[in-house]
């Protein structure tokens, strides 16, 4: 494989999932190379194939993060795809993932007691800018995968959905800004659930169980001055699958903050499935 070192590279920083492979394809669309580190366990075999430079790293390993990318010679790098954030909480977590030195100075000095995604990714991006790398909106190469204003597709709101949107966006705006979750689920003008660190599947399903009539909406959006480097929020084909399976009818997103992987397929299958694709 060609290295992608010199100008002109991107660096991606690949956890799981599909939207590191999005991101790569939307790099090299403009024409610009792609050096990627697949974070170890994490990322998806496939990725190796839509880049130019391909290594692998623990999750925990900065360190060799940085090593990697100067000794490329790159100089901005995306974050981007799914890493269990419930995996820092497990029983001997670190010496599982083998961090290195870096990290573990950066855990015991900025971490220990505030571990929240945005302090995280504060503290990462702070360690690679000390490094002569520049961590760059993640969204940055993949315009055409976030959600828009108004309806995305042919399925239109009811009056009773119109007013549970109008209920739950404010509530779901103050959770998010408060650091809470991004997202809620709304019937009747009454909160049925709030995201947490469980996830959106978690949380679908947990609502499954506590509205059995179905006939509810999932919210989605990121906070007011939510960091686009890393974490923002993604839904695709899956969730809306999802949803339909559980009872839902109905998925608001805040427009321009929210990650629609294939929003082309997202909203062919929104339209087969009946559902609702809303953009605020």
């Amino acid at each position: 494989m060609t290295t992608a070192a010199g100008h002109g590279a991107i660096g991606i920083i690949a956890g799981s999932g599909l939207l590191p492979i999005l991101v790569a394809d939307g790099i090299r669309a403009t024409g610009r190379k792609v050096f990627c580190i697949g974070l170890r366990d994490q990322f998806e075999p496939v990725l190796r194939d839509h880049c130019d430079d391909f290594h692998t790293a623990g999750t925990f390993q900065i360190g060799k993060w940085i090593r990697l990318l100067r000794r490329a010679g790159i100089q901005e790098t995306v974050m981007v795809g799914r890493v269990g954030k419930a995996q820092m909480y497990e029983p001997l977590r670190l010496l599982r993932q083998l961090p290195d030195l870096r990290a573990i100075l950066l855990y015991y000095r900025q971490l220990r007691f505030d571990r929240r995604s945005h302090v995280l990714l504060r503290v990462v991006a702070d360690e690679l800018e000390s490094s002569g790398v520049r961590l760059i909106d993640s969204t940055s190469y993949i315009p055409q995968h976030l959600a828009s204003l108004g309806v995305m597709g042919s399925v239109h709101p009811s009056a009773s959905q119109s007013r549970d949107v109008a209920f739950g966006w404010p509530i779901l705006c103050s959770i998010a800004n408060l650091g809470v979750g991004q997202g809620i689920t709304v019937r009747a003008c009454d909160v049925i659930s709030v995201e947490a660190m469980e996830g959106t599947d978690a949380m679908i399903d947990r609502t499954s169980g506590l509205c059995k009539s179905g006939g509810w909406m999932l919210l989605k959006t990121a906070h007011d001055s939510h960091d686009m480097r890393a974490d923002v929020p993604t839904v695709g084909v899956a969730t809306l699958e999802r949803l339909a399976k559980r009872g839902g009818g109905m998925l608001v997103l805040g427009a321009g903050r929210v990650i629609m992987l294939e929003k082309p397929r997202m909203i062919d299958h929104a339209n087969r499935l009946g559902i609702v694709l809303l953009g605020i």
